[in-house]
């Protein structure tokens, strides 16, 4: 079955990052559409949604652009499965562990 769901971003866009977590927390299958850096090299995105920022996500034809609207229309269109919290926990050791590994770089950097 096709997903519904496109979802527009990059994977160096911390807001592109949170909703491709909340996706996986939601369990959706969604079509991840890679964008090029540069705006001026968007002009597939602006194409396909009027938009050259990311992230976007295109809904069963509709377009929701940025992170915090993307996030709302989630909350407000799927209800978490049982084992989103799971999720959650999950992504927040998982960062722990990344944070604790660069802090030993960044304090030697710095000394």
């Amino acid at each position: 079955m096709p997903a519904d769901l496109e979802l527009w971003q990059t994977e160096w866009c911390p807001a592109s990052h949170r909703v491709r977590q909340r996706l996986t927390e939601l369990s959706l299958a969604y079509l991840a559409r890679p964008v090029p850096v540069a705006r001026e090299d968007r002009a597939e995105l602006e194409q396909a949604t009027g938009m050259r920022s990311v992230p976007v996500l295109v809904a069963g034809g509709q377009i929701i652009s940025g992170e915090q609207a993307i996030l709302a229309y989630l909350d407000t269109h799927y209800d978490d499965p049982p084992d989103a919290s799971q999720q959650r926990a999950k992504a927040a050791t998982a960062k722990q562990k990344e944070l604790e590994n660069a802090c030993p770089k960044l304090l030697s950097a710095t000394h």
